[in-house]
């Protein structure tokens, strides 16, 4: 209790007298942080060219007085997409690609599941979440942090299985942006952290931003991830994704984010030069609609938010909102929550970056900034998004409780534990081990190593992984399928909550035994 008061002293420290649309909004953020439990947030506010807000609340981590201020920085994560598409625009511009090249012209070792995907998937496929691949597939590649290079986590794209024809859904996925990232190091010669920092920090005079956790060192003004792990507001040790960095892994504070803003709404154009970081075409066609996502049903109490039209476009989301449309991106990795958000027809912008994972943060200033800026209703965002999150959580203990009383408790395994155990392996993934220690299975992914857990029996075959590291909330069914005589024939893996993020897509596993296991 102590270091929460001391939390929110430090946030209310900093409440001064905010001018027109604005007003309130210091008061209004405190109590967000109180009511999400959130250590830091750093906001900008840009309108029409101006950065009329740039501030930061709260503090950096929990147990240290070190407050958030506009120059602290946070992990973006996918808001590090829109960067990649920019960077790619820029090279359209200079003739040195076009959006509508194939893959394998520029990186001709690039290998999809279907042979005919691999043919004609284009550089504009890699950026709008219609390749085929289900939600998330494969990102246990890099998350949570693995050793696989970035290379090699391209190469295993030819054995992950479709979900649905291509070009025929939306589903969001990072390992393509990945691979735009490399056609940007095939074409220009340089990684995409080189082109990144000289194409668009440097111009844009974005020169506290970076691009990996490595460039953060003691002392620096940098905020920790936080995460409630079993309960408690806990510091994490911020995750390294380098192996994936064109898909999440900037790192920036709200006052480089407004000039970033600013030039996303000037179409290019940036400010006080006569110089573009890329034309006004590239910047339509970014904006402009390239996958249709289905609009989803909200409950009533988001009713505001209802939209007419859901959909992706070249590194951005794109709908409509109190009859304005919206160009923006939301961004999540462990301890980190951000969002970026554009109102073209107003000249507004909005940054809002966190260092917990609460989307009811990041969302319940946004649109309390929006509506101020529309005139519209005035509406207790902090308590809308405070139930909602309730309710989804009640939800979700329902169904796992429903899952609990369903099982067959007194059921016992078919075969001794020492059986299980072997060397296992994923057709994309790898090699994932499961040992006999002490009495007990354990788990054990050979890339990832938080992904170490202990294999508890839940019925039968079925087996519950409880991973060692709890921060991950991502505890999975692991089930056994046998063959007639008594072997092991697959493992499946499936996330036990609802709530788990899609980032675990432990179903698109299938394990099987390594040849000389089981004999």
């Amino acid at each position: 209790m102590p270091r929460i008061c001391l939390l929110f002293f430090a946030a209310l420290t900093l409440l001064r007298a905010q001018p027109g649309p604005l007003a309130g909004l210091d008061d209004y953020i405190a109590r967000a942080m109180r009511t999400f439990d959130v250590p830091g947030v750093a906001v900008a506010v840009v309108h029409e060219g101006q950065v009329v807000l740039a501030e930061g609340y709260g503090v950096r981590r929990i147990d240290w007085p070190e407050r958030v201020d506009e120059h602290t920085l946070f992990g973006i994560a996918s808001n590090t997409k829109a960067f990649t598409t920019a960077a790619l625009a820029i090279l359209v511009d200079e003739g040195k690609l076009h959006w509508d090249d194939r893959v394998i012209d520029h990186l001709d070792w690039f290998r999809m599941y279907d042979p005919y995907v691999t043919r004609e998937i284009t550089i504009r496929d890699l950026l709008t979440h219609r390749s085929g691949m289900g939600l998330g597939e494969g990102d246990l590649l890099f998350f949570p942090p693995s050793t696989y290079t970035r290379f090699e986590i391209i190469r295993r794209l030819r054995y992950m299985k479709p979900a649905s024809s291509f070009r025929s859904r939306y589903a969001y996925d990072n390992l393509l942006y990945l691979a735009a990232g490399q056609i940007i190091e095939a074409v220009t010669g340089r990684r995409w952290e080189d082109f990144i920092r000289q194409r668009i920090f440097r111009p844009l005079g974005m020169t506290g931003s970076n691009t990996s956790v490595a460039d953060f060192h003691p002392g620096d003004n940098y905020a920790t991830p936080h995460s409630i792990v079993e309960g408690k507001l806990t510091p994490l040790t911020p995750a390294r994704i380098d192996n994936t960095a064109p898909a999440g892994a900037i790192n920036s504070g709200v006052s480089d984010m407004a000039k970033w803003i600013i030039v996303q709404l000037n179409r290019g154009a940036i400010p006080g030069t006569d110089r573009r970081l890329f034309s006004e075409r590239q910047s339509r066609e970014m904006w402009s609609p390239q996958t249709i996502i289905p609009i989803p049903d909200l409950p009533p109490a988001l009713a505001a938010l209802h939209t007419d039209f859901d959909a992706y476009g070249l590194g951005w989301g794109l709908r409509q909102y109190r009859g304005h449309k919206l160009v923006g991106h939301t961004g999540g990795l462990p301890g980190y929550v951000s969002q970026v958000t554009m109102v073209p027809d107003l000249q507004l912008g909005v940054v809002v970056l966190t260092n917990q994972e609460s989307g009811g943060m990041f969302n319940s200033v946004t649109y309390r900034i929006l509506d101020s800026y529309m005139h519209a209703p005035e509406t207790d965002w902090v308590r809308v998004f405070h139930d909602v999150a309730q309710q989804q959580r009640a939800k979700a203990d329902v169904e796992m409780r429903q899952q609990a009383s369903a099982r067959a408790a007194d059921s016992k395994p078919s075969l001794p534990l020492e059986k299980y155990a072997g060397h296992y392996t994923d057709a994309w993934y790898g090699a994932i081990d499961i040992a006999l220690e002490h009495g007990k299975l354990v788990m054990r992914f050979s890339h990832s190593p938080a992904l170490t857990g202990d294999l508890e029996h839940w019925q039968y075959d079925t087996f519950v992984a409880r991973w060692r590291d709890r921060s991950l909330a991502a505890d999975a069914y692991v089930t056994f399928s046998l063959k007639a005589d008594g072997s092991i024939r697959q493992v499946n893996m499936l996330p036990i909550s609802p709530l788990t993020d899609f980032s675990f897509d432990f179903q698109d596993l299938l394990l099987t035994p390594d040849k000389d296991e089981g004999k």
